[in-house]
């Protein structure tokens, strides 16, 4: 068993949906964050969750549910809550106009690894996104442990090799799960 230490993990939430999809479940994010402060020995853990949500009026449903959720990440689990709206991009073709959503919180979530380098001794990403692999390599370098979580259909080949270790989350054993996705019916609120 190591010695206590400082944790620092930065979600990507984009990721970690596409795993409790895989799962079918939710993330419970009170018992993840008590799990990963057992496993990784912290006697401090600090958490970061990037996220991007859509603008008002752009679904057919309430977006208050979403917002009651980041609250309770800020204010009930202590996380730093980073998050944006998505941005709305016209594509023109032939065809016509298209609308893409983009909501990229990768540099974000740099910069928050960066800033607070100083303050942790272990680094947890949960994200598979290689664009990160030059930061897991840049924190390695400098003396940081380096950790991935995501799930085996999200992970890149770069980042599950890349760091001081990874960890599968559909395949944690522990119970860090919640309620069971439930998917919304065409026009209805699930909130």
């Amino acid at each position: 068993m190591s010695k206590s230490k400082v944790v620092y993990v930065f979600i990507d939430a984009s990721n970690l949906w596409e795993a409790q999809k895989a799962k079918g479940k939710f993330f419970d994010y009170e018992k993840l964050t008590t799990f990963l402060k057992e496993k990784h020995c912290a006697h401090t853990i600090q958490v970061f969750y990037y996220t991007a949500y859509p603008a008002d009026g752009t679904r057919s449903y309430s977006l208050d549910g979403k917002h009651r959720f980041f609250t309770y990440l800020k204010k009930g689990l202590g996380f730093v809550v980073r998050k944006k709206e998505l941005k709305r991009i016209t594509t023109r073709t032939e065809a016509g106009d298209s609308i893409e959503e983009k909501g990229n919180m990768d540099v974000e979530l740099v910069i928050d690894a960066l800033h607070h380098i100083t303050k942790y001794d272990t680094a947890l990403f949960f994200s598979g996104d290689s664009d990160f692999l030059a930061l897991v390599t840049y924190l390695m370098c400098g003396g940081k442990e380096v950790i991935v979580y995501s799930s085996r259909n999200n992970v890149s080949e770069e980042m599950r090799t890349g760091s001081n270790g990874y960890t599968d989350v559909l395949k944690i054993e522990d119970d860090v799960w919640g309620r069971q996705l439930q998917y919304r019916e065409e026009g209805k609120d699930l909130t």
